[in-house]
């Protein structure tokens, strides 16, 4: 049997692993492949699983079927594949989502459970080498602060959804005041954001909260109806990072110079960029965004290397301000 035959026939044994099992129209569509093909593959699995059972739904479609428990150790786990939860785990803590980290921490054990002691062993080390070796992977520098306890309500909440209890300190707030808000999703920037609707305002407007800023979060048995047309990543794609302003959205254009666009041809500065490269060697960036500040923060790291075309309010903001003494690019 060939290498391929042989990766069809184990994805095979994973689709009649199920509780339903296998039917041939549905090998047909798994594997792109006319029903005297099908057939063969059903012979090839009863061969290797003489505990395969072929029987007939109520539809009248004749299913194979494998035992639960008869395929996992040919499907057990990889060290990469563990390696890339604990990976994942990590960013998600840094990101300050602890109780989704620990999720995935449980999710991880659980699947540790579930292998056989005969490979745990041997995948507990290899996993163990293969983090040493991906350290630099890990993501440095400032982070938000995170409160646990406020996590864990505030994905409590999204998950219902319902209304959550917060205390919170605005910016113009001397101290921390109790709002009653409806959670529609985070924004992960340099800060921490929860998008709201808050029911006590007269507007319909959703609202950014700062997670950090929130001194006690509680999860209410309060049901609401989301808007059903809103979209986290459409709703995003309206900023550059995580402040959104109706006034500032609008057409942005960048130039950044011949030096520079190597570099910038890797970046993806926003998910709906256009990229256009001039005769000169320079790099035109256009998208469609709003908060200035954000961008000013990042532009001003590129120094002279890039200028601001549009809009106007954001070149005065960034063109005087430009270096030309910075030692490297981002």
């Amino acid at each position: 049997m060939s290498f391929a035959k042989a990766v069809d026939l184990l994805q095979l044994a994973r689709l009649a692993n199920g509780r339903t099992g296998v039917s041939l129209a549905e090998i047909e569509d798994a594997f792109g492949c006319v029903r005297r093909t099908a057939q063969r593959m059903t012979q090839a699995l009863e061969s290797l699983f003489p505990d395969a059972e072929a029987y007939v739904d109520y539809e009248g479609h004749k299913r194979w079927r494998i035992p639960h428990g008869k395929v996992s150790e040919f499907f057990a786990p990889t060290a990469d594949q563990l390696a890339a939860l604990e990976l994942a785990k990590e960013t998600l803590t840094s990101a300050g989502l602890g109780s989704e980290a620990q999720l995935l921490s449980e999710l991880g054990s659980s699947v540790k459970l579930l292998t056989s002691d005969r490979r745990r062993a041997g995948l507990e080390a290899d996993e163990e080498a293969l983090l040493e070796a991906m350290g630099h992977a890990a993501r440095p520098g400032p982070r938000p602060a995170s409160n646990a306890a406020v996590d864990q309500a505030i994905a409590a909440a999204l998950k219902g959804p319902f209304r959550l209890m917060i205390r919170y300190r605005g910016r113009n707030d001397d101290t921390a005041r109790e709002r009653t808000i409806e959670p529609y999703g985070i924004l992960l920037g340099t800060r921490r954001y929860l998008i709201a609707r808050d029911p006590a305002r007269a507007d319909d407007h959703l609202r950014h909260f700062r997670i950090e800023d929130i001194e006690q979060a509680t999860t209410t048995e309060e049901w609401f109806v989301r808007d059903p047309d809103f979209n986290l990543a459409d709703y995003a794609a309206r900023s550059f990072g995580v402040f959104q302003a109706d006034a500032e959205y609008k057409p942005v254009h960048w130039r950044f110079s011949a030096r520079a666009a190597p570099h910038v041809a890797r970046y993806r500065f926003h998910p709906d960029q256009e990229m256009t490269t001039n005769p000169d060697g320079s790099l035109d960036v256009r998208f469609t965004a709003s908060g200035h500040l954000e961008m000013c923060w990042h532009l001003y790291a590129w120094g002279d290397q890039v200028e601001v075309i549009e809009p106007a309010e954001l070149a005065r903001l960034v063109n005087p301000h430009r270096r030309d003494d910075f030692p490297g690019l981002p």
